[in-house]
């Protein structure tokens, strides 16, 4: 039990490590009220192909609040599960994030994030589009996360983070030698004790992170629920019927933690490791003797684990309720009272969902029932009603569509979410794309799916792009992209890989890039690349590389270390030198990605060696860079040195820069400019 309740962050028990600090009195959010910004009742036509996902039923399960981009840009709309009579309720430019309907059915939650940028605000409105309110994060500087309701609906639970200190050092060093690869060891040590004659110099720039429980009427003050400096993460993933007990979810990546605090005083009683996705990690059972929690504790493959709790509100025991072999549970959620869970399996890329009877302590679980899929990735699944489920998919042939799963009834798309022709760019059909696995020089098998261009005979080796996804935890998924679209349509493959460090594919390969384990990672995409070319799908003398966030450093990685095997790359807000992503990124992000890349003083040598500017002189192709303005996870400054480094060397290098965009591109003019302007440099370099 000791090593469960272990806090990474100070590497103190729970017992002496409580979630609340006193250095600093934070301050508390206060509901300040907005101009309504709801738009006609009637339905507007659709823009653009369009999706719509992340849904949120009211407690009758009769209307759903969602996200939709129909007219260019994510906004929060809602529509009854029966008709097309939707509507927009923000029309506000900033882009929506999250949503969510309070039990009691009188606020839609919600979270924006104005400009496209990292700096998050969360806002409440009336199902009606009225009383449009700021809940947290208007204040300069500030972000807020959008956390729980209380079970009554009277108040929702916010996170905020501000910046604390002065920028002196990237983050405090704590001795750890380079090339570390343990999962549990103290790679994000970053406010221990320092190892003796280590420097003590002033405190970085870092979050302080904040939960309080806020009132959207402003009838009650907020009330604090947690307080951390230096977490990576923290949200309130649900409070007791009681309201006494709060489960949070709090750690930097690979190191999640699922936390129990009494409300009154945030005494930490019960922590336990949890699995990296969704963040939405469990529910209390409604007498709160139980945790039911999405946990790879222990285990190669998250499950649903059962925490039970003593008089004490401590861990009295822990239970494996269900599992599957070889597959993650990804997504969680409770219906019928709590009485029924509903899980999401990701089987290799596709998902398999499930409801499954909660029974009493003690009692052999029935078996879980299959819920019959329209398409292949489910990336939500929410309560409807008293017995019914709403579930957001993703498929090979459509962009995200929501549709309503009743107690006894097959899923039916709901009339708002367009149908897969209407979701989907005019043009070339979409073709599903085959699972296609390669082999790393070390015998370690990787994942991916091939995109094959229409047209062409089976056994044509063909022009290929090798897209590498970001994270590094995320996991290629067979589901409809329209940049994959745009390359498919002018003749080019695509293979879309999981190298080492992906998600999807157990806990020992997402950990397998940890430290040194990211030089093999850099020549598993050579590998993957070599690989399509042995199966007889890619033309050797026609391969191109790009991809997004962590596949941008991926993509220039590659080029500098295999220079030889692509003709060209294109990087999408990818970091191009450690040190200077650190410097720039928001404090909660370097904490977080100090245990997945390595630590920037102490493993400052080996990110220096797998900085892709450490390599530039190695560089022999064209490169474009593409970069959203207002990103405050990857600061532009690290696609605009990597093109000036080409630029003096000779080298053809390119920079595209997305206005009103952040990490993620949201906008419809902008993401079209992006991926015609990424297949014209493919085109122009791999076919001209």
């Amino acid at each position: 039990m000791a090593a469960d309740t272990r806090n990474p962050l100070t590497d103190r028990s729970a017992a002496t490590a409580p979630v609340a600090t006193t250095a600093r009195a934070a301050t508390a959010p206060v509901a300040a009220p907005v101009a309504d910004a709801a738009g006609p009742r009637d339905t507007p036509r659709p823009k653009v192909a369009h999706g719509c996902w992340y849904p949120s039923p009211d407690p009758r399960g009769e209307q759903v609040a969602f996200i939709c981009d129909r007219d260019g840009a994510p906004q929060l709309w809602v529509g009854p599960v029966g008709s097309d009579d939707a509507h927009l309720l923000d029309t506000g430019p900033d882009h929506v994030t999250e949503v969510s309907w309070s039990p009691s059915g009188e606020w839609i939650a919600y979270t924006v994030a104005p400009g496209g940028s990292g700096h998050t605000r969360v806002l409440c409105v009336r199902p009606d589009g009225s009383d449009r309110r700021v809940l947290a994060g208007a204040e300069p500087g500030s972000s807020a996360y959008l956390g729980c309701w209380a079970r009554d609906g009277s108040a929702v639970a916010v996170t905020v983070a501000e910046p604390v200190g002065e920028r002196a050092r990237p983050l405090a060093s704590t001795g750890r030698s380079a090339g570390w690869t343990e999962r549990d060891g103290h790679a994000t040590l970053l406010d221990g004790v320092p190892p003796d004659g280590a420097d003590t110099a002033p405190a970085p720039v870092r979050d302080r992170l904040t939960a309080y429980l806020v009132d959207p009427a402003g009838t009650t003050a907020p009330r604090l629920l947690a307080d951390e400096t230096g977490a990576a993460t923290l949200r309130v993933c649900d409070l007791s019927q009681d309201g006494r007990l709060a489960l949070l979810r709090r750690g930097p990546r690979a190191r999640r933690e699922a936390v129990v605090v009494r409300t009154a005083d945030q005494a930490l009683t019960c922590a336990l490791p949890v699995a990296d996705g969704d963040p939405w990690i469990g529910r209390f059972s409604s007498d709160a003797r139980t945790v039911w929690l999405r946990s790879d504790h222990e285990r190669e493959f998250a499950a649903l684990l059962a925490l039970r709790l003593d008089g004490a509100d401590e861990r009295k025991d822990l239970a494996v309720v269900v599992a599957r072999d070889g597959c993650d549970l990804e997504l969680l959620t409770f219906v019928e009272g709590d009485r029924r869970a509903a899980l999401a399996w990701n089987d290799g890329g596709t998902s398999v969902l499930e409801t499954l009877p909660l029974t009493a302590e003690g009692s052999a679980p029935p078996a879980p029932r299959e819920v019959p899929l329209a398409h292949e990735v489910v990336t939500r699944v929410a309560a409807a009603g008293p017995d019914g489920l709403v579930v957001a998919l993703s498929g090979s042939r459509r962009r995200p569509g929501v549709w309503s799963v009743p107690a006894a009834a097959p899923p039916a798309r709901t009339p708002w979410s367009a149908d897969d022709a209407a979701s989907v760019p005019r043009g070339l059909p979409p073709v599903p794309p085959v699972p296609l696995r390669a082999t790393a020089g070390d015998g370690l098998l990787l994942g991916g799916w091939y995109h094959r261009a229409p047209g062409r005979s089976p056994g044509e080796p063909a022009p290929c792009v090798v897209h590498l996804h970001g994270g590094p935890e995320e996991q290629e998924r067979p589901v409809f992209d329209p940049l994959y679209q745009e390359l498919l349509g002018r003749g080019m493959d695509v293979f879309a890989p999981d190298v080492r460090g992906s998600s999807g594919w157990g806990r020992s390969f997402v950990d397998a890039d940890l430290g040194e384990g990211r030089f093999a990672a850099i020549d598993d995409v050579a590998d993957c690349a070599t690989h399509a070319v042995a199966s007889g799908l890619a033309d050797p003398q026609r391969l191109a590389v790009m991809g997004h966030s962590y596949g941008g450093y991926l993509t220039l990685a590659s080029l500098v270390w295999h220079p030889h095997l692509f003709r060209t790359g294109i990087t999408v807000c990818g970091m191009s030198d450690f040190a200077t992503f650190f410097a720039g990124t928001e404090p909660w992000l370097a904490e977080s990605a100090a245990h997945k890349y390595g630590h920037p003083e102490r493993d400052a040598a080996l990110l220096r060696a797998l900085s892709p500017m450490s390599r530039v002189d190695e560089l022999r192709v064209p490169l474009l860079a593409v970069h959203g303005e207002h990103d405050t996870n990857v600061p532009p400054g690290e696609s605009e040195q990597i093109v000036s480094a080409a630029r003096a060397r000779g080298l053809v290098a390119e920079l595209l820069m997305l206005r009103d965009e952040g990490h993620d591109f949201r906008r419809a003019g902008n993401r079209r400019l992006f991926r015609r302007a990424a297949a014209e440099w493919m085109q122009r370099w791999l076919l001209g």
